[in-house]
């Protein structure tokens, strides 16, 4: 292999390091989000789990985060929160936060 190969290959294998790194932050970011929902609404710790992994998974519906906060306002509404779009935004921005913190410590 020539330098520039080399190099090349380093390249790909850090851009899906990073990808794959990307991926398991925003999947903790909304797990932590669905606990901080759960809270709100007063679920049990089984309830709560459910509830988490119901938030990652609302996270494969479409690109961005807009599927999940429509998730969370419409539990939180139905479940007669008093919630708006732009509390979600911010705790969506606050577990991201967390998320990649957990992260750090862990490696």
């Amino acid at each position: 292999m020539t330098a520039f190969e080399d190099r090349e290959k380093a390249f790909e294998n850090k851009f899906a390091k990073d990808q794959e790194l990307a991926f398991r932050i925003a999947a903790r970011r909304n797990r932590l989000l669905g606990e901080w929902a759960a809270s709100l609404m007063g679920l049990t710790s089984e309830e709560t789990d459910a509830y988490a992994k119901s938030v990652v998974q609302a996270d494969f519906e479409e690109a961005g985060d807009e599927d999940v906060v429509r998730k969370l306002l419409g539990d939180l509404v139905s479940a007669g929160i008093d919630m708006d779009e732009g509390r979600i935004r911010q705790a969506l921005d606050d577990k991201a936060v967390e998320a990649r913190r957990q992260f750090m410590q862990q490696g």
